[in-house]
């Protein structure tokens, strides 16, 4: 391997990577599979690609071209050279208006190119759910096909020509007529053509082996329409001229209702003639919330398209007329048609959990059949499940009859492993006798390739083989695809993991304790690889700023799984690959919320660290702002904020301490209040109490020691409701509350003092032991307030996020965590179901800010919309992450990508804002982000209303 990797660095101008690192990143795709590489390269461009060639043939590598790693056959996995087109081979060279046509690299991103084709009126055909990620190479190798096939075609249907370069070198143009073909092709093809007129399903989505009839004289002997599908096994690609069509002008979304989808199924045909745009299928099994839903079991999306939205609304109506439905629904609005598609959508992703949490896998992606028989094939596919007691929800592609399953094969027994190949094999019967194809969209890969003789017969492989041997008679590109295949139950990615559960810190509840199976919950859908977040969305920051897949939630889960493999990854917790992988993950929680199967990264970077610093010293910031609670109770206790204010103030006192601290020199240490919020509670001439509602507003590390501001305008806005506001008890006995003292003599001459805290600072600097115990204090100081009925108000979003969710997963183990869990109410929440009839003072202003990432992924934010439409505050709030994310801003190494992050999304929409715009930001962070990059003071909400009722 060394004498490979130092041929290739002398050979390549792109990035050679044999480290752990690259290498762990591309041992799996979306798939069940997985494979080491020896190494990855990055190609600049195709010479450097010609250069990777020669030198992988004369060491006898394999080499495996890979785009966006979304395959879900394992076609995108290899033991050899890893080619990635992502880094660099992925502009958009062109675009002809006038010809429809585009000049793309192979790593160029779906999405890139349809935003540069949309001012000329024009779009790429073919739109597959992971557009915002796959590649134009990925889609060409797997001919592609989305939601709009019905309308626009496959990918082949796209192509116009392909350059290649075949394994031994040569540079082809592919195209019709023979244009490009390799040696040999023509006369193979003019030897079998009774066989290739006659050996293929005739059926919209045929993908499965080589679309050798695309060489037919009658169909143009497009070489490189033959080339589509071919999953990086007869060349590789580094450009393509592909057909753009003409995108409607307005469109409408029919959503149609069904009993359920065997019903959806048998009318998905009907509708073809009406020249639908998409006609995609789903059940109710599939869907989180059926709000915004027409009535039934499952739904059919019918977008149609006209001129003007009047025509597209017509259209749609005409399929609502003609389908006979339970209930329906036609949408015009853009925003609300992708609120609708966002459902089908993250299909792929929700559909890897069973509505009672447990795993699905896929397999069994994307097989197809002629739309007329799709009702029936569902039937059998159904009874097929049965019969092996598996369940599985498909949704999918109906107009074409390509259906979609995750199902829940036992992957991690021997016995369920032979299940999984009994069912393969009688499904695949089971789709032939229906006139299928094995796969309508995705490829077969490894993990159909080992059945396609069911399919074809062992003649027509036979004549696959040759074909191969034709392009590559080397076997060097993409070996053990589409032929000679590995067996479908080989290479398992979950066979190298751990059987028993790992000690962990955290409870995960949702996958029964088991850190494996968290780890699991990234199947490689990628979502986390947008390069914008969509919307409101969070996920995921890091890697839009740095681009990298080691920065991505994907990337960085897939380390953790090689961390349990301990293949590659061989230290365990001690891993640095992992601890810098997961360093510019910014505990946004993003990935909670954002990815369809709930990947939780914060949590396992937090127990990441908990494991690795585990009887070490740490880096020094966790130590300054790990413990930045202690730190500020100090200052408050001593009273010296007014010193640490000065000393701070002094540049070169400041820089030697931030320094010590590990803090970024670009930062500004924060002003520590002259008052904290408790002190001024105390100090406080007190209203007389309300007949309202008691509710316990929490005196968080921020609100108390650095923005007092917010709590006391909180106080007072809620007692301008009529609510009877408390805080926490401060001594550890049986308490009255409201005052934090107690009635009796001896129990205060026994009781402890001190202060509640969620624990924040200590769980995102993994130090967890310490985070328990805070928490357990704090949970022994609440327990008069857990007696009552109390809610309890939080008015920082992190650290709400961190009580409901840190806290009772943390601490799993202790009743009281999951009841003061569900007492915690965000600001808004709290005015809403405590004082519903309380009409807000009108500040009739426009806002602008973000909704800080916390609140988006864990707590939500409809509450404050409501408030803040109450009250007058037009506007959106940006979605993104600040990226100052409590410490990790504060990090010395952080600060670019922290104000990356920053960049993004939210100081671009201040600077936007329209004049007189209230910025709301209701994080500490966000509002010191906001101060220190953009001289802009956010503010809470609370603060804006309080400010109102002046």
């Amino acid at each position: 391997m060394t004498d490979l990797e130092a041929a290739l660095r002398r050979a390549v101008r792109g990035e050679v990577g044999f480290d752990t690192t690259s290498r762990a990143l591309t041992t799996m795709d979306a798939s069940n599979y997985r494979r080491v590489p020896l190494g990855v390269v990055a190609p600049r461009d195709a010479d450097d690609v010609a250069a990777v060639l020669e030198v992988c043939r004369t060491h006898g590598v394999p080499v495996v071209p890979r785009g966006g790693g979304t395959s879900i056959a394992g076609q995108a996995t290899g033991t050899g050279v890893v080619l990635d087109f992502t880094r660099h081979m992925n502009r958009l060279v062109g675009i002809d208006p006038q010809a429809r046509t585009a000049v793309v690299q192979p790593g160029l991103v779906l999405d890139r190119l349809q935003d540069a084709a949309a001012p000329h009126g024009l779009r790429f055909g073919p739109d597959p759910s992971t557009h915002s990620r796959c590649t134009l190479g990925g889609m060409i190798g797997n001919n592609s096909c989305g939601s709009h096939s019905v309308a626009w075609g496959t990918t082949a249907d796209s192509v116009r020509e392909l350059s290649v370069l075949t394994a031994r070198g040569r540079r082809l143009r592919l195209g019709p007529q023979w244009a490009g073909a390799p040696d040999g092709l023509r006369e193979l093809v003019d030897a079998d053509l009774a066989r290739l007129r006659t050996g293929f399903p005739d059926l919209p989505r045929r993908i499965s082996g080589y679309a050798l009839d695309a060489l037919l004289p009658e169909r143009g002997a497009d070489v490189a329409r033959s080339f589509c599908g071919s999953e990086g096994t007869l060349g590789v690609l580094t450009e393509a001229v592909v057909r753009l069509v003409e995108s409607p002008r307005a469109r409408a979304l029919a959503v149609l209702g069904y009993a359920d989808e065997a019903g959806a199924a048998e009318a998905a045909a009907g509708l073809l003639p009406l020249g639908p745009l998409t006609v995609e299928g789903m059940a109710v099994d599939l869907v989180p919330s059926t709000d915004g839903l027409p009535r039934g079991g499952a739904w059919l999306f019918v977008e149609t398209g006209g001129d003007t939205e009047g025509e597209a609304r017509a259209r749609a109506e005409a399929v609502v007329r003609a389908a006979d439905v339970v209930d329906a629904l036609v949408v015009t609005d853009p925003a609300g048609q992708r609120t609708l598609w966002r459902i089908r959508e993250d299909a792929s992703g929700t559909a890897t959990r069973m509505p009672d949490g447990s795993e699905a896998w896929p397999g069994w992606e994307d097989c197809a059949v002629p739309p007329a028989r799709l009702g029936g094939y569902l039937r059998d596919f159904r009874a097929l499940l049965t019969a092996h007691g598996l369940r599985g929800t498909p949704y999918g592609h109906f107009g074409d009859g390509c259906i979609h399953v995750r199902i829940d094969f036992d992957l991690l027994s021997d016995a369920g492993v032979a299940r999984f190949r009994r069912f393969s094999q009688e499904l695949a019967d089971v789709v032939v006798a229906h006139g299928g194809s094995l796969s309508g969209e995705h490829g077969d890969g490894q993990a159909r390739a080992e059945l396609l003789p069911r399919m074809y017969g062992e003649e027509t492989v036979a004549l696959f083989e040759r074909a191969k041997a034709v392009w590559d008679p080397d076997d060097l590109l993409n070996p053990g695809m589409l032929v000679r295949p590995a067996p479908l139950d080989a290479n398992l990615r979950f066979s190298v993991l751990p059987r028993e559960p790992v000690d962990v810190a955290f409870g995960y509840p949702s996958d029964g304790g088991d850190f494996s199976a968290a780890v699991r919950r990234c199947v490689g859908v990628a979502k986390c690889r947008t390069t914008s977040a969509p919307g409101a969305g969070v996920m995921c920051p890091s890697y839009r700023a740095t681009g990298e897949e080691a920065h991505s939630t994907r990337g960085r889960a897939r380390l953790l799984h090689e961390m349990l493999a301990g293949e590659l990854v061989t230290d365990g917790w001690r891993s640095t690959e992992v601890r810098d992988a997961l360093d510019l993950c910014l505990s946004c929680k993003g990935c909670r919320s954002d990815c369809p199967v709930e990947v939780d990264m914060a949590t396992y970077k937090a127990e990441f660290l908990h494991h690795h610093y585990e009887g070490r010293r740490r880096p020094a910031a966790h130590y300054a702002m790990g413990w930045l609670p202690v730190w500020l109770r100090w200052a408050a206790r001593t009273r010296t904020a007014p010193v640490v204010n000065a000393l701070a103030s002094v540049r070169p006192l400041a820089a030697v301490a931030k320094r010590l601290g590990g803090i970024a020199g670009e930062r500004e240490v924060p002003r520590l209040a002259g008052e904290t919020f408790s002190r001024w509670w105390r100090g406080r001439r007190r209203r007389p109490a309300g007949d309202g509602d008691l509710v316990v507003l929490w005196p968080d590390t921020f609100t108390e020691h650095l923005s007092p501001s917010v709590g006391r305008a909180a106080v007072r806005v809620l007692e301008a409701a009529g609510l009877r506001v408390a805080l926490p008890p401060t001594l550890r006995s049986r308490g009255v509350v409201g005052d934090g003292t107690s009635r009796s003599a001896l129990a205060l001459l026994t009781a402890r003092r001190g202060q509640v805290c969620c624990g924040l600072t200590y769980v995102s600097t993994g130090q967890l032991d310490r985070a328990r115990a805070v928490m357990r204090r704090t949970l022994d100081l609440m327990a008069p307030v857990l007696e009552t009925s109390a809610p309890v108000v939080v008015l920082e979003p992190s650290c709400a996020a961190a009580l409901r969710t840190d806290l009772p997963e943390l601490l799993h183990d202790d009743p009281r965590a999951a009841r003061l869990a569900a007492r915690v109410l965000t600001f808004a929440e709290a005015l809403e179901r405590h004082a519903p009839d309380w009409t807000p003072p009108a500040v009739n202003r426009p806002v602008t800010g973000q909704t800080h990432c916390h609140q988006h992924a864990v707590l939500g934010d409809a509450a404050d919309r409501r408030l803040r439409e109450s009250a007058g505050l037009t506007g959106e709030l940006s979605g993104g992450c600040c990226g100052l994310a409590g410490n990790f801003g504060f990090e010395a190494g952080h600060y670019e990508v922290s104000a990356a992050c920053a960049q993004d999304q939210l100081l671009p929409a201040v600077r936007e804002a329209p004049d007189g715009a209230v910025v709301l930001a209701d994080g500490f962070s966000c509002r010191t982000q906001l101060d220190q990059l953009a001289g802009v003071r956010g503010r809470h909400l609370a603060e804006v209303l309080a400010e109102g009722l002046e």
